[in-house]
């Protein structure tokens, strides 16, 4: 019998808000449409910001400048199958490439304002959603120098 050997899913998400309103995404998952922060999994030869920087453009369309660390998460989906640890960035927006497709799945990229982020819980991919945009708001800021690749 070959042992599990158990790792948890490394992620990366960031955290956009323009005039009050953050940057999410409408996805297609197994639990139908979804939101979520522009987020996905870290890839062999990437840094986490390099990861933060792709995702971002790959589902939104939008370019993306990661300069603070917002938080690092650790989240289990209810089933106990898969465990997330996911590390969010907050940064600056750049340019939209307009008519660029977007990844599998990504339906639309869409603006909400905190209180329609809080009022939407039951269509988030999973509770680090409102967790990442709370704690933005509450002003969590930490310096990218807290992250080390080589």
């Amino acid at each position: 019998m070959k042992e599990r050997i158990w790792k948890p899913n490394v992620t990366v998400a960031a955290v956009v808000e323009r005039d009050g309103r953050f940057l999410l995404v409408e996805e297609e998952t197994d639990e139908g449409l979804r939101l979520n922060q522009p987020a996905g999994h870290l890839e062999e030869g990437e840094t986490l910001v390099d990861a933060t920087v792709r995702e971002t453009l790959e589902e939104t369309a939008w370019g993306f400048t990661p300069e603070y660390l917002v938080g690092i998460y650790q989240w289990t989906r209810p089933q106990g199958d898969i465990t997330y640890l996911r590390f969010a960035f907050g940064g600056r927006l750049g340019g939209e490439e307009a008519g660029r497709a977007l990844d599998q799945g990504i339906v639309r990229a869409l603006w909400m304002t905190a209180d329609e982020v809080r009022a939407s819980t039951a269509r988030h991919r999973s509770p680090l959603i409102l967790q990442c945009v709370e704690d933005w708001i509450a002003g969590r800021r930490f310096p990218l120098a807290l992250l080390s690749a080589s």
